[in-house]
């Protein structure tokens, strides 16, 4: 395939980037500007504006079922602008995790900590607009007395690390709207840690619905020095086959969320559009979350997905829900969960290349943990995202095809504008050799070179018959591209204040029109120009 040509990921020399290599993000985090996409107002620059620019509705649509008040009554509550982690103390000063990713509102999860410390407190932060403080105190624990938990062991069938720590203490989200959090850990020395959680939504419908990626923080997570990626000594071919959700997350704890997840959160709050969230992993286990949604929102680093959560969000396409897919490498890794030793799929399993060695194998043939694109049972990602995830690392600008395309309007480009540094760090783009659905309109075609070879990145929209609107953006730094020009999550690969307007406003494009309903019906249908574009082309 011409994915493979390039870079094929499953390869045993596979050595993605690492966090703080390509997020830029600096050892101790804190930084207190705030994002340059969710800065009423925005940036100032020129062609970027409108008088739609900061709107908080939906052009007077209000879904059934949504009570718009409650939604702007959490809105306009104030924020807490110390929600920042400051200092990370030495290794083991204090981390945790907790026995679920995911809790609906009052329900109760357990915390896991470990510290250096005599006392922690704990504070849950929900992450939303807030004025630009960008998180609310929602809770805070009683001081906490801290001890250093046992060492972790290593399941040498899969190279699985788990902490299997004592429960620390019960934590139950009574009055906790749904959100994304951060829990920061405070040590009674003054070190800091996050641990992610979602409160998630009963119910989607009327909804625009984030969808957190958990799975893909759990498979690039090196805490006990194994990853989906990398193990002793980090060499590949020692990695783990399966990662478990019972241990903390490595660096700040939340660097994958930090970097590819809160800025669409932030900028979504701040547009007062009624939203849902949930993650990768409730997706999986229930459609129910997408029933009637408006829309459903993959955010910036999404790459692993079981069938389940794949069949559930073409469900959804397939009956009315714009999906958009704002980051590159989407649906690509294809992978099994399993129970642990905190309760249900609590275990991320993907075999990759040594697939055949799996024992679940055995029972069920059709069932591989590879890319979804290799056999048996292939089934490229391209047939849902548009587009087909071809390599790595590249770094390139990002080139406008259809100016006069909707998702554009108010940022005064004209064809040929050219953003530096927007394609990177992973890509994807329109490949006319595997399946895609049709029509389909490539709005962005940026030249790039990859590990010597010519090729491309593209945007692309495309709608189905029950009206869904579909949008990938084709890179890995969109997402990150909404805190360009500040000093928020490092420099942002060079990204300037210029790329950070346009693609902001493009983002707000993308979800005002998500969320008055299916696109196909209300926005100008995709002009089908595959053939003209790749008529030439590099394949």
């Amino acid at each position: 395939m011409a994915g493979d040509s390039v870079l094929r990921k499953g390869s045993a020399g596979e050595m993605k980037h690492g966090e703080g290599q390509e997020a830029g993000i600096p050892g101790r985090p804190g930084r207190r500007l705030f994002l340059a996409g969710a800065m009423a107002g925005g940036l100032g620059v020129a062609g970027c504006h409108s008088s739609e620019t900061g709107r908080t509705g939906t052009g007077g649509f209000t879904p059934p079922g949504v009570d718009r008040r409650v939604e702007n009554r959490e809105n306009a509550r104030a924020g807490d602008s110390g929600w920042r982690v400051r200092s990370l103390g030495p290794p083991g000063a204090i981390e945790g995790y907790t026995d679920k990713v995911s809790v609906l509102p009052g329900e109760e999860f357990g915390l896991y900590v470990s510290t250096t410390a005599p006392a922690f407190w704990v504070s849950a932060y929900r992450v939303g607009w807030y004025g630009g403080a960008q998180a609310r105190l929602v809770w805070r624990s009683h001081r906490v007395a801290g001890s250093v938990q046992g060492r972790p062991q290593l399941i040498q069938a899969t190279r699985t690390v788990r902490a299997d720590w004592q429960r620390t203490l019960p934590v139950r989200t009574s009055g906790w709207p749904e959100g994304a959090y951060l829990l920061r850990l405070d040590s009674e020395d003054t070190h800091q840690y996050f641990v992610p959680l979602i409160v998630r939504s009963a119910g989607a419908a009327g909804r625009v619905v984030l969808i957190h990626a958990p799975a893909t923080w759990q498979a690039y997570n090196r805490w006990g020095d194994y990853s989906l990626y990398q193990g002793e000594n980090g060499a590949y071919g020692t990695r783990s086959l399966a990662v478990s959700f019972d241990r903390p997350y490595d660096g700040n704890g939340a660097e994958k969320f930090m970097v590819y997840e809160r800025a669409v959160v932030v900028l979504a709050e701040r547009l007062g559009i009624p939203l849902a969230y949930t993650t990768g992993l409730d997706v999986h286990r229930d459609t129910g979350i997408l029933h009637h949604a408006a829309g459903a929102v993959s955010l910036g680093h999404d790459e692993y997905w079981t069938p389940q959560q794949r069949a559930h969000v073409t469900r959804a396409r397939d009956t009315g829900t714009n999906v958009a897919f704002l980051g590159a490498n989407a649906c690509f890794r294809r992978v099994r969960l399993e129970p642990d030793a905190t309760g249900t799929d609590r275990t991320v399993v993907c075999y990759k290349t040594d697939y055949r060695k799996d024992p679940y194998l055995r029972d069920h043939p059709d069932m591989p943990t590879n890319d979804f694109r290799q056999p048996p049972g292939a089934s490229p990602e391209s047939s849902l995202t548009g587009v087909l995830y071809e390599g790595y690392p590249v770094d390139a600008p990002y080139v406008v095809r259809r100016s006069d395309h909707w998702l554009f309007e108010g940022t005064g480009v004209k064809r040929g504008a050219s953003f530096d540094h927007l394609v990177g760090v992973e890509y994807d783009r329109v490949t006319p050799t595997v399946p895609i659905p049709t029509p389909l309109e490539i709005i962005a075609h940026s030249p790039l070179v990859c590990k010597g070879r010519p090729s491309y990145s593209d945007s692309i929209y495309y709608t189905v018959p029950s009206g869904a609107g579909v949008f990938a953006s084709g890179t890995m730094r969109w997402v990150e591209a909404l805190m360009a020009g500040t000093r928020e999550n490092g420099r942002n690969h060079g990204m300037d204040a210029r790329t950070g307007a346009f693609v902001t406003r493009s983002t707000e494009n993308l979800l005002h029109a998500f969320a008055a309903g299916p696109c196909g019906r209300t926005r100008p249908k995709p002009r089908d120009d595959v053939r003209d574009v790749y008529a030439s082309a590099p394949r």
